[in-house]
């Protein structure tokens, strides 16, 4: 195998698991009954005038599986935190305890349930389209291969390379989407 057709296999290996990590960010983002932390990621917090994360002006820890406890760093923070949380439309109503806010996660309905593992799914299948298009580019690049004067036998071999590597990632999005869909669906 050539330097080019390995760094088109390198390049086309890492592209996809950075797409595997957009999504496993993705699927952290939808919850599944029980309180995490992620559940407040992409939280924006207005913070001394600037619009920061809020994993940025706080703790966020779950005691339980029923709650979220958001410790902040500077206590006076803690009202503009509460209004990002109210704002961030999560369906969450943060307690102010004083030193902390507490958010209580209401347990899922039946049709909420439904809906999130829709949502799984989706993302799951956005997830399989940005693979297919990492490997239409990784094809053309070794189609480009065949004009600067590799073998036509090399450039089949790398098609064949990709195709495995993208049945291997589509396989493993399968897998962990039927994981994230059971977590949901499992009261």
């Amino acid at each position: 195998m050539t330097e080019e057709s390995q760094f088109i296999l390198d390049e086309t290996t890492e592209t996809m698991d950075n797409t595997m990590k957009h999504m496993d960010l993705e699927f952290q983002k939808i919850r599944a009954g029980k309180a995490s932390p992620a559940m407040l990621q992409g939280v924006k917090v207005e913070y001394y005038g600037t619009v920061v994360p809020i994993e940025q002006t706080s703790n966020i820890g779950t005691p339980d599986p029923r709650q979220i406890i958001v410790q902040p760093f500077d206590k006076s923070s803690i009202s503009a935190i509460e209004k990002a949380i109210l704002a961030a439309n999560l369906g969450f109503n943060p307690k102010n305890e004083g030193d902390f806010l507490r958010i209580l996660v209401p347990p899922l309905t039946e049709e909420r349930r439904k809906e999130l593992a829709k949502r799984a799914k989706t993302v799951a299948e956005d997830t399989k389209v940005g693979i297919r298009n990492i490997r239409r580019n990784a094809n053309d690049d070794a189609k480009k291969l065949k004009d600067d004067g590799v073998s036509e036998d090399e450039v089949k071999l790398l098609t064949d390379k990709i195709q495995e590597i993208t049945d291997k990632y589509v396989k493993k999005i399968d897998e962990l989407c039927d994981l994230k869909v059971k977590d949901i669906l499992t009261v």
